[in-house]
């Protein structure tokens, strides 16, 4: 009798399972550090190359060749495991940029990271992002703007699981293209300009924000939509702004709340 109570009382020690890993999770040493808040989502990823230039929404140089992606709310530096839903590959890819400016788009690669993902081919193709916990070496290739260590790929059994959450209606989950891409196009797809006039100027002093220039007025229209602003143009050039505002307050507030958004480069230009 005495064995079988100790027995019991061991039995009543022990420690309970571990709860429920939260939806998303990977194997350890694959994504996020364990019990971390984990972002994971899957949508379609375009891309973008030579026809930007200047400078990223981070203040970085662009540089199509490097592996890098714009995202629209993950914060600059962030590294993250992007997953072709087509054939499986997987790279690690550095966020130093803000975008995508078309519906339906999760992320907008550079020129280098769709090659190394296997898209370039593609206009837009079906991903799974992930951020990701990386060495010290990893990290200091990508911020070179070289490609990181490589990463295994995705199962088939897994890019078809993944592909089965395209368009379920969550919210981490963009909806597919309306239609096919057409021919393959070193540019990725944007809204096209029109030719209709630019909305008229309103009563004020003259001040702006300017948020970015582009040589490409696609880009530049697809930026200015997004944010209510407009598009001037001289040129060649393309310049995406927000006003004319009445008074200096008003610009500095504005500007203050573009920068906020990711616009760090945004500055109060004159007429």
């Amino acid at each position: 009798m005495m064995l079988i109570a100790a027995f019991a009382a061991m039995v009543l020690t022990q420690e309970a399972p571990p709860p429920d890993l939260p939806e998303g999770a990977g194997p350890r040493g694959t994504s996020q550090a364990f019990g971390a808040a984990r972002y994971d989502a899957v949508g379609y990823a375009s891309w973008y190359g030579e026809e930007m230039t200047g400078r990223t929404a981070s203040g970085a140089p662009f540089d199509p060749a490097a592996i890098t992606a714009a995202h629209r709310t993950l914060p600059f530096g962030t590294i993250v495991e992007v997953t072709s839903l087509d054939s499986g590959r997987t790279i690690l890819v550095l966020i130093n940029d803000r975008g995508p400016h078309a519906a339906g788009r999760i992320i907008d690669l550079s020129r280098g990271a769709a090659e190394l993902l296997g898209m370039k081919q593609k206009s837009v193709a079906p991903v799974r992002i992930r951020i990701a916990e990386v060495s010290a070496a990893d990290q200091a290739a990508l911020q070179r703007g070289q490609a990181a260590s490589a990463r295994l790929d995705a199962s088939p059994q897994l890019t078809a699981a993944l592909r089965k959450r395209l368009g379920t209606g969550n919210p981490s989950v963009a909806s597919a293209p309306a239609r096919s891409p057409a021919r393959p196009s070193p540019t990725p797809l944007a809204p096209r300009p029109t030719d209709a006039a630019p909305p008229p100027r309103q009563a004020g002093d003259g001040r702006y924000v300017q948020v970015a220039a582009f040589s490409s007025r696609a880009r530049a229209q697809a930026l200015a939509t997004s944010l209510g602003g407009r598009v001037d143009s001289l040129g060649t050039i393309h310049r995406v702004r927000l006003g004319p505002f009445t008074s200096q307050a008003q610009a500095q507030a504005a500007r203050d709340r573009i920068a906020r958004q990711g616009y760090a480069d945004a500055r109060i230009v004159a007429n």
